[in-house]
């Protein structure tokens, strides 16, 4: 079995203050495009996918398989929607 030795209630305690919780990847994307647009995702976030031909689709292939773009995506999610 995979996992901790802590109660459930405890780790559920740590995850409601995670902004990211229950949030997939292709929800954060969606938010983020539909708040800034490609042409600002793609200043802010300086990647090929966001910049050349952009969607939804190349954007959440690239992001699965590339790490540094996926914490810079949910860094700027974070940024832009925690506090609202």
């Amino acid at each position: 079995m995979y996992g901790t030795c802590e109660p459930k209630h405890l780790r559920m305690e740590e995850q409601k203050n995670n902004p990211l919780h229950g949030k997939t990847l292709e929800r954060i994307l969606v938010q983020l495009v539909d708040y800034y647009g490609w042409d600002e995702l793609g200043y802010k976030i300086n990647i090929n996918s966001f910049n050349n031909n952009p969607s939804i689709n190349s954007s959440l292939k690239f992001l699965r398989k590339t790490p540094w773009a996926r914490q810079k995506v949910e860094e700027l999610y974070i940024r832009t929607f925690a506090n609202k």
